[in-house]
């Protein structure tokens, strides 16, 4: 049986030292040589200046989450010494300029400077001295440095970091090993155009914005067209415009900015007109913490929207359920002619994952309309879902109302009109909840404290499961809510503990509400998610 290691590193350093491109490049460079990755990022709410710094974990195993301690700090200023020494294992190292009694003191600075480069390059540098200080030949780090913007003078500045240094450790390889990475929002976009998205529409919002820059930078290759309006509400209301004509539509955005589409969100019920939202959560209230992550929207999107209407709320825990999910919310949209929502957040959404994605997804489909009488855009049908038609077909007209109407979409109050057609759409809700209340990750013993999480908190919640002996519980899906499944598998369990990243408990109350027993309740609020360490710490006590 193979000997289990890992590594965890810290880059640290200001904005515009490049510190998220060092990271990624290093995740890349171990990635290749086959072991498992994912990075965190962490950046504070500036436009200029402050500390940013991006911790990889790699291991010879899966691993989806990262550590509060390191073995390794690779510091390109000061500051990010004075700011994580502590989190330094015993036995750690330590990379930097300044003169440090746990590792090497290496002038990157003076490289660029006498180089005549780019200051930002000093990454580059430092990149070289950590391959050569874990023992990673040159040529394995030329193929990741090479596909750089100056690519020459990279390779040139990654030579030089490389000769500053001697080798120190030996990482492993697993070269019949293929791993791939994505950001948790490139897993969205791209389940989004697998499953057939037409139209990506939203206003830049942190930490949605990354979908957005990805979609519009390939949306020759992706054939997707992207939109970046005024505002939100420009956004939302031009996806309906889009879904109207027949091309899907997604939006994406974050809790301040789906507030300003709650309006357009009750439109698309009563109009029944398929849309997907991504709110991709930030700490609130108001601007809150624009960087920083928070599971604290829950409430808020199972319950916006005036007037009572079906919906479907996916939230997904890694860059392979973002994929399936978003493919999903697409799916289920158009053929139930209904809202659904991607419920992410800044921790999933910034995060790297090293998964395959799945190579079956659900597809964007509809009911067409079969001309055999006039066309009846909100016809009575035995599952509530009426044949769409679109606007240039010219055997039909192709109404869409904000108003309760008819059939044909023409404006009523006529009292027993206006319940059928209340109960045409919610009848829809049964047949969701059948479709999608399978929708659980179970994993673990079955008579053990049992851990429930949501969305992001997955892997540390899953890691520290498995270090514990316990019962892993991860419901996919929100609203419908899965109520007999989740019975199922809570019932074995000698103790429910509920983790989520906000101050109330959503996910907590939301399974009191069904009747569902919860006897402990973790909460972190601080805008940083859980670790597998810190987690750990507050697990133990409670079994």
């Amino acid at each position: 049986m193979q000997k289990k290691f890992e590594i965890n590193i810290l880059f640290g350093g200001q904005a515009g030292d490049g510190i998220r491109q060092l990271g990624t490049l290093w995740a890349k460079l171990l990635a290749k040589r086959g072991l498992y990755v994912f990075l965190y990022d962490d950046y504070p709410s500036l436009i200029r200046g402050g500390h940013n710094f991006s911790i990889v974990r790699a291991a010879n195993y899966p691993v989806e989450t990262h550590k509060d301690q390191v073995d390794l700090i690779v510091a390109l200023d000061l500051e990010t010494i004075n700011r994580h020494h502590h989190h330094l294992s015993e036995k750690g190292f330590i990379l930097s300029e300044g003169k440090t009694s746990q590792g090497f003191s290496l002038p990157w600075s003076k490289t660029v400077k006498e180089a005549g480069v780019p200051r930002i390059m000093k990454n580059t540098v430092a990149l070289g001295s950590l391959a050569k200080f874990c023992g990673i030949s040159f040529e394995e780090l030329s193929q990741v440095v090479k596909k750089l913007p100056q690519a020459e003078k990279n390779l040139e500045m990654a030579q030089k970091g490389y000769n500053l240094i001697p080798q120190t450790i030996s990482l492993p390889s697993l070269p019949e090993e293929k791993r791939f990475l994505f950001y948790g929002n490139e897993a969205i976009a791209l389940g989004a155009v697998a499953a057939g998205l037409k139209f990506y529409i939203a206003y830049p919002m942190t930490p949605a914005s990354s979908i957005l820059h990805y979609l519009a930078a390939r949306r020759e290759t992706f054939g997707v067209n992207v939109i970046h309006p005024e505002n939100e509400i420009a956004a939302v209301l031009a996806a309906l415009g889009s879904a109207y004509t027949g091309s899907p539509a997604m939006v994406g955005t974050s809790g301040g900015g789906f507030a300003l589409m709650v309006e357009a969100l009750s439109l698309s019920a009563q109009a029944e007109i398929p849309i997907t939202f991504v709110e991709c959560q930030r700490p609130g209230p108001s601007t809150g913490v624009p960087t920083y992550t928070m599971q604290g929207d829950l409430e808020f999107v199972l319950h916006a929207g005036h007037g009572e209407f079906p919906r479907v709320v996916l939230a997904p825990g890694d860059a392979f359920q973002a994929f399936y999910l978003t493919a999903l919310a697409l799916s289920l949209a158009w053929r139930y002619q209904i809202p659904t929502f991607i419920l992410s957040d800044k921790h999933l959404s910034e995060s790297l994952f090293c998964q395959n994605l799945p190579e079956k997804i659900p597809q964007i489909s509809y009911k067409k309309w079969h001309k055999k009488d006039e066309y009846q855009r909100y016809s009575f049908e035995e599952d509530g879902i009426s044949p769409l038609a679109f606007p240039g077909d010219k055997r039909a007209v192709v109404k869409a109302t904000s108003y309760e109407h008819d059939p044909f979409g023409i404006t009523t109050e006529e009292a027993e009109m206006i319940a059928r057609m209340q109960a045409k759409r919610l009848k829809k809700e049964n047949l969701l909840l059948q479709e999608t209340e399978k929708l659980l990750e179970t994993k673990g013993p079955e008579r053990v404290p049992a851990l429930v999480c949501w969305g992001s908190s997955k892997g540390a919640v899953q890691e520290v499961c498995k270090a514990l002996g316990l019962r892993f519980i991860q419901p996919l899906v929100l609203r419908p809510f899965p109520k007999r499944a989740l019975e199922k598998a809570l019932a074995p369990a000698s103790k429910v503990i509920v983790c989520e990243t906000n101050a109330t408990g959503q996910l907590a109350k939301l399974l009191k509400y069904h009747d569902l027993e919860v006897d402990e309740v973790i909460l972190r609020y601080d805008g940083r998610p859980f670790t597998t360490d810190s987690l750990k710490k507050k697990v133990e006590p409670l079994i």
